[in-house]
């Protein structure tokens, strides 16, 4: 019997995951289509603004250029063409600076690696700890001050917050700078004091929300059956907690972390334009502006492959440690 409904649940999950990628296939093409059409509603055009900045611009130099990009042909010839390429590793060549875009990116893309990652290092342990601290200690004043001020961090925007963590930390304080900037082909890693503001920035955008998910989930557990059995039974507390609060409380709120984790690889474009640090989110408003559309394109399909993948994670997390209410959803 338990074999049958393991290869039952076993099932499930395999449908659910290929339905689930599917949908994000469907989905990361519907982007690409979107993001495509909104380069060409743009004003302005690539070829003009590469040679205007080249001080050049002349109509006959300017054809030749549109030429040598492809940008003479029709829109969905170019559209189906970047796919094809995009589909067997290649993302074009940038207009505005010529050489391969991934070659482009590829630092850009690892900084923002680095500061996400960074980041999630530090949101993880940080939302599971003041939530359990919260949540065993639900109704007492130290539980109302972390729910204060974790409902203070949710309703200010981040950047405000990245504004005011400048003006202290750095202008004030000059503990950190104000600017992330660094030298080509320097890692972040060299100076780790450039990640501090805008890590703190990021987390402080997601943390109010896992905070406060760890600390019902916490709140929940310590007051169930099992909890409370063992009480009864002269279990130490700390032994109630670690063996039936923990694992109740935690379990269930990994996919929805996985979730916000995804926020995070996805979401540093306001953290890396308000500290000047070189990711693909300052990146992408550079390309925007010169209408390096095959730039554009690219980042916007890397953020999009990596949000749908972690998604896509989170929607198997569910199942896994809560089979009833993943197989619904």
């Amino acid at each position: 019997m338990s074999v049958k409904k393991a290869d039952r649940g076993n099932h499930a999950l395999g449908l659910l995951v290929l339905r689930r990628s599917a949908a994000a296939v469907g989905v990361v093409l519907a982007v690409s289509v979107l993001v495509f059409a909104a380069t060409e509603l743009a004003p302005g055009d690539a070829a003009t603004a590469r040679l205007s900045r080249a001080g050049d611009a002349s109509p006959a130099r300017v054809e030749a250029l549109r030429h040598s990009l492809g940008l003479d042909a029709s829109p969905v010839v170019r559209y189906l063409r970047w796919l094809g390429d995009a589909l067997h590793g290649d993302l074009g060549v940038s207009f505005a600076q010529g050489g391969n875009v991934s070659e482009v990116l590829a630092d850009r893309a690892l900084n923002s690696v680095i500061l996400a990652v960074a980041a999630v290092v530090v949101l993880v342990p940080l939302s599971l700890g003041l939530g359990l601290f919260s949540g065993l200690r639900a109704g007492r004043r130290s539980d109302r001050i972390v729910s204060w001020g974790v409902l203070a961090l949710v309703s200010v925007p981040e950047f405000v917050i990245g504004t005011v963590l400048v003006l202290c930390f750095a202008t004030g304080l000059g503990w950190f700078p104000a600017v992330s900037a660094l030298s080509a082909g320097e890692s972040p890693w060299a100076r780790p004091s450039l990640l501090v503001l805008p890590v703190v920035t990021l987390v402080s955008a997601c943390l109010a929300q896992n905070v406060r998910l760890v600390r019902e989930a916490t709140a929940s557990a310590g007051r169930g059956e099992a909890a409370e059995a063992a009480r009864l039974g002269g279990v130490p507390e700390w032994r109630v907690v670690a063996r039936w609060v923990l694992p109740t409380a935690v379990v269930p709120v990994l996919p929805v972390m996985a979730r916000y984790v995804s926020y995070l690889f996805g979401g540093t474009l306001i953290a890396e334009t308000l500290f000047g640090y070189p990711g693909i989110g300052a990146a992408l408003v550079e390309a925007s502006a010169g209408r390096d559309a095959p730039v554009v394109l690219a980042i916007t399909m890397i953020v999009t492959c990596v949000t749908v993948a972690l998604n896509l994670l989170a929607d198997v997390l569910s199942v896994v440690f809560n089979p009833v209410r993943g197989t619904e959803a």
